[in-house]
């Protein structure tokens, strides 16, 4: 088993750092982000780097434990102690005793157990269910969420104390969207591991058909990544990938685009016979899309009226509807409503690269796009930079 958290971007060289640093010690640890992006990967990590490695890990999910009986699975239960309770039974706190407990989805802890689990955090001591004795184990604690715990600290539904207890040391794993450049490598990892374990040999993917998987969203971060490759491996025998192929599993849905700008170098939308109306729809929302990218783009409404727009009046506007431009919303509006959307693009890649000094990878990561991408635009649109 890798010891590290797979990638080679700088968010994962900085989280692989810090287990290094964290692993040895015996401090608990919060692992915040997404689901799937992979935490109970790095608790992992952090379990096989410490010196409790060859002692026992414990892996529970909070959230999959009913309110009723999960103080009894923590921390145990004496016989008779409830209905059903016919025998002694030690909780995952006692079997996790010189070793590590990972406590998955600590989020939705119910809050009368999180009063015995601060405990547990400050002295290590505990009482099992219908116990009388303190009960008193050595234990490595890291513990993961989905769920921003501050909002639940404001909501209630999380004691602050154990908040500000737990976020000494947090790990936050950045979704798959925000990393683009361990999509490739994860990828071929769960492609070589899977064609491996099955013995499936893997013919390849078409150049497009992999564009299309670097720039998806990956709402479902890198199990969906895995579940991806594991499918269209199995569905698809003795074939090369096609980008018909990849757009069966990765379909593009209204929750997905709702969490995230759009892709904006969509071959599929710049090849399309759409009527005006939905053209117009699609450039409006792509307008008010490029208004939301920050950094780079917030002035955009400056670079709508500078000269070269200036000068392509002509070309939009017929001789008897010229119009003056100004800094007003609606007249740069209208003006992009005349573009097409390779006119678009055009002029956003141009925006992009020189308010970036030509860099490549700086204007990638703004469209979230692959480099790759960026430079095949920049030559169908025969801009040098």
């Amino acid at each position: 088993m890798s010891i590290t958290f797979r990638g080679d971007s700088i968010q994962i060289i900085e989280i692989n750092e810090t287990i290094k640093q964290v692993a040895p010690t015996d401090v608990s640890i919060l692992i915040t982000g997404e689901s799937g992006v992979g935490k109970e990967v790095v608790a992992n990590s952090i379990h096989h780097l410490s010196k409790r490695k060859d002692k026992p890990l414990i892996v529970v999910n909070c959230g999959a434990i009913p309110e009723g009986i999960i103080e009894s699975e923590l921390f145990g239960h004496k016989k008779g102690s409830f209905t059903g309770a016919i025998e002694e039974r030690k909780g995952y706190f006692e079997m996790a005793d010189t070793g590590t407990i990972f406590l998955d989805e600590i989020g939705d802890m119910p809050l009368a157990t999180q009063v015995k689990f601060l405990r547990v955090l400050e002295t290590g001591e505990f009482m099992m269910v219908g116990g009388n004795k303190t009960v008193k184990v050595d234990v490595r604690i890291v513990a993961a969420t989905n769920k921003d715990l501050s909002l639940e600290v404001l909501n209630k539904s999380f004691r602050d104390d154990l908040y500000y207890r737990l976020r000494s040391i947090n790990i936050f794993i950045p979704p798959l969207r925000e990393r683009k450049s361990d999509i490739q490598l994860l990828y071929n990892y769960f492609i070589d591991t899977y064609c491996k374990s099955n013995n499936i040999t893997y013919f390849g993917i078409d150049e497009d058909a992999f564009d299309f998987v670097l720039n998806y969203n990956w709402p479902g971060n890198a199990r969906e990544l895995k579940n991806f490759c594991e499918s269209i491996l199995v569905l698809n025998p003795g074939k090369k990938l096609s980008l018909t192929d990849v757009k069966k599993y990765l379909r593009i849905d209204s929750a997905e685009s709702s969490r995230a700008l759009p892709i904006l170098f969509n071959e599929d939308l710049n090849n399309s016979n759409l009527n005006d109306s939905n053209s117009n729809k699609d450039k409006d929302f792509l307008f008010r899309a490029l208004l939301e990218l920050k950094s780079d783009i917030i002035d955009i409404k400056k670079f709508l009226v500078n000269l070269n727009i200036q000068n392509r009046q002509n070309q939009y506007y017929p001789d008897n509807d010229k119009q003056d431009l100004n800094n007003d919303f609606v007249i740069q509006k209208n003006i992009l409503m005349k573009m097409t959307m390779d006119d678009i693009e055009k002029e956003v890649l141009i925006f992009l690269l020189d308010n970036n000094n030509g860099n490549i990878e700086r204007v990638a990561e703004v469209l979230r796009q692959t480099p790759r991408n960026i430079y095949r635009k920049m030559k169908s649109y025969n801009i040098n930079r």
